[in-house]
């Protein structure tokens, strides 16, 4: 990143790794929202800015803080478009809740774990040049850095410059949330990590992976100050700011992932017992989706809506923001690329090769023309074209559309359910449940061509298609010949059509790129925690304390603000195997899109059994892949990045457990029904 040097000094320290990064200690001009308008905190200039003076005055420090909001929205929360680490954790890809659809056998989107959760290499992303493994241990211990600078700075500041003790120990207490927030990530993803809660300067080359239980009891001390020290919902400086309803629910959490379920319950009551808090269960805001259509779950997710009294945190996603970071691509992630699908049903055979058609009159291939399945915008004359044109745009050969809807925007089919996620889990309550309403969940997709006898009908590939899919995928065209491969019934449904999940999504309001209807971006704030996720931790805690009876007590709170029936302890058992099972799936329909799913199956002691059973990758089915996408017994941790290993020369870690030659899990797949 190049940054004029008048605005931040490269200092050499460590990240907390073994690795020596050159950490910019960079203040980060991010705005945060009061309740009626949006404020931006101007980023100081200084002749020459470093560690010294950055943190040294009380206007560093709060764009230190908008730092660390930053640093959370642009490297988890898709503020930045580094795709695979991203999607990887916030979209549960690999798990049992999604798969990568756009290319299911690709190198990338941990469609294939032997090959993707290695220690270096060999895929990075576009922007970053690092692998998955290697970005959320870099950003999560940089993140550790500069809260660490921060709880320095707040201690060696004039006195005089805090308005009062509890705005110093607010402070302090908000940079100790976001470093628990991190070691939270960090011990999840690769168990032992080094424990550091001060800022190192200097050369290391002997740093600890130091015990669970240190890194545990650090972020306890860390989040039960924020319990006290946080200002409480509604008093906080500015309305985005965490206040202590984040301390206790990561609280919780945190006891949860060390089976400390009583303490778990106890930080979830505070949280849920405090008045300034409570699910919303009647409708507000008074808008209606793009169908005229609403409710209380909708309510919740609509534009505008997220300040209120369930959430606990959100993240802004505003439009031109300062630091460039703030589009969550809720389109491009969760949606189909159904602008890809090329041709209606009816379109002559001898116009199409490989899912493309000619030009009339021309050897010129067109993808999105006369016979295209869904037209989206007119194009006018040529691929690229716009001019003003007076021509049938039904007939004419020479009419171009994008195929992209309004309504969907341009998906790319980042992130797709399995069908655990968007089939099995409605079955008892597909029309009544709120959260799978056709204004959540888009499963209807119609042709769009008035060219074609399909024109308004519903997309059904299995029967439309017949003659297109060759009878050994079930369809009636020969398996060779002019129609061999024109289509696949496996690609169609796993990259083009299926089940769009619009929590994030706005229909209708393209911010940016109008004529791709936004390119899949999103600007609606979204939530990072809420109520809702209380209720369900609080119900994980109380099945590990074996009171099956209260946590479906909480599950039923949460299913009654969204229509669904009540269930009984028999009802869980009889419909999941088990009330752990059935609170895992409660959190898809609940949270999907919204958890970082892997760290939800570390926790419970699900993720082998889940993922193997559920995932439904086209390639396992196939019987290219092996269960849960070549799922093997090491990938209950992530592998250190094998850079830190070699950095660390004066203290030699060990890789995890499964990731070298030679140790007995190594490459040893995880079968289905095996109990590790």
């Amino acid at each position: 990143m190049n940054m004029n040097t008048n605005h931040k000094k490269t200092v050499k320290i460590s990240a907390g790794t073994g690795i020596f990064l050159l950490i910019s200690m960079l203040l980060l001009p991010v705005g945060f929202n009061s309740c009626n308008d949006i404020d931006f905190l101007e980023e100081k200039a200084y002749s020459f800015l470093e560690v010294s003076n950055s943190y040294n005055t009380l206007e560093g420090l709060k764009q230190g803080i908008a730092g660390c909001y930053a640093n959370v929205r642009r490297y988890w929360y898709w503020g930045e478009e580094i795709q695979d680490p991203q999607g990887v954790l916030l979209g549960g890809l690999g798990t049992d809740i999604a798969f990568h659809g756009e290319d299911p056998s690709s190198f990338k989107w941990l469609t294939n774990y032997e090959t993707y959760l290695v220690p270096e290499g060999p895929y990075v992303t576009q922007t970053d040049g690092n692998n998955t493994v290697f970005h959320h241990w870099r950003y999560a211990f940089e993140l550790v850095s500069r809260t660490n600078y921060m709880i320095m700075g707040c201690e060696e500041i004039d006195e005089g410059q805090w308005r009062s003790p509890e705005q110093k120990k607010a402070y302090i207490a908000e940079a100790k949330f976001f470093r628990a927030w991190a070691y939270r990530l960090l011990t999840a993803l690769y168990g032992e990590v080094p424990v550091i809660d001060w800022p190192t300067t200097g050369v290391k080359l002997d740093y600890e992976r130091d015990p669970l239980s240190k890194a545990y009891a650090l972020m306890e001390s860390d989040l039960i100050a924020g319990t006290t020290d946080l200002p409480d919902k509604g008093d906080e400086e500015a309305t985005t700011r965490i206040n202590r309803g984040a301390a206790y629910q990561l609280l919780c959490e945190v006891y949860l992932a060390q089976k400390k379920y009583s303490e778990a319950v106890q930080a979830a009551n505070a949280l849920i017992n405090n008045p300034k808090f409570a699910l919303m269960t009647e409708s507000f805001g008074g808008k209606k989706s793009v169908w005229g259509t609403s409710d209380v779950f909708w309510d919740l997710h609509a534009d505008g809506n997220q300040y209120n009294a369930e959430a606990i945190w959100v993240m802004p996603m505003i439009p031109n923001t300062s630091d460039g970071h703030a589009n969550h691509r809720a389109s491009r992630c969760w949606a189909p690329a159904y602008f890809r699908f090329q041709h209606a049903p009816d379109a002559p055979v001898e116009l199409t090769t490989g899912n493309y058609e000619f030009i009339q009159g021309t050897t010129t291939r067109q993808t999105r023309g006369m016979w295209c399945a869904f037209r989206g915008k007119d194009l006018g004359v040529g691929v690229t074209g716009g001019e003003s044109h007076e021509w049938d745009p039904v007939n004419d050969p020479r009419h171009f559309w994008n195929g992209i809807s309004d309504t969907l925007s341009r998906g790319v089919a980042w992130i797709h359910p399995t069908n655990l996620t968007a089939y099995y889990i409605w079955k008892d309550n597909w029309d009544n449940d709120y959260r799978n309403a056709r204004h959540m969940v888009y499963r209807d997709f119609y042709y769009d061509n008035p060219r074609s006898a399909f024109h308004g009908k519903k997309v059904n590939l299995k029967e439309d298609y017949k003659e297109w899919y060759p009878k050994s995928q079930g369809g009636i065209a020969e398996d060779v010949g002019r129609t061999a491969g024109i289509r696949d019934i496996q690609n169609d449904p796993c990259q083009y059509i299926f089940p769009f999940f619009m929590k994030k999504f706005d229909p209708c309001k393209a911010v940016t790129n109008p004529l791709t209807s936004g390119n899949g971006d999103s600007f609606k704030d979204i939530y990072i925690m809420r109520l809702a996720e209380t209720y369900l931790s609080r119900a994980e805690a109380y099945i590990g304390m074996g009171n099956d009876q209260a946590a479906i007590d909480d599950i039923n709170t949460v299913r009654r603000r969204s229509n669904a029936k009540e269930v009984t302890v028999a009802d869980a058992i009889a419909y999941s195997g088990s009330v752990l099972d059935y609170l895992l799936d409660e959190r898809i329909r609940e949270l999907y899109t919204e958890e970082m799913r892997h760290i939800i199956l570390y926790r419970t002691g699900k993720f082998f059994e889940r993922t193997v059973k559920y995932n439904n990758n086209p390639n396992v089915l196939k019987g290219t892949m092996k269960p849960g996408q070549n799922l093997l017994k090491a990938n209950l941790l992530w592998p250190i990045p094998q850079r830190e290993i070699e950095a660390n020369v004066d203290n030699k870690w060990e890789q995890n457990p499964g990731y070298l030659s030679g140790h007995p899990d190594f490459r040893k797949y995880v079968q289905a029904g095996v109990d590790y």
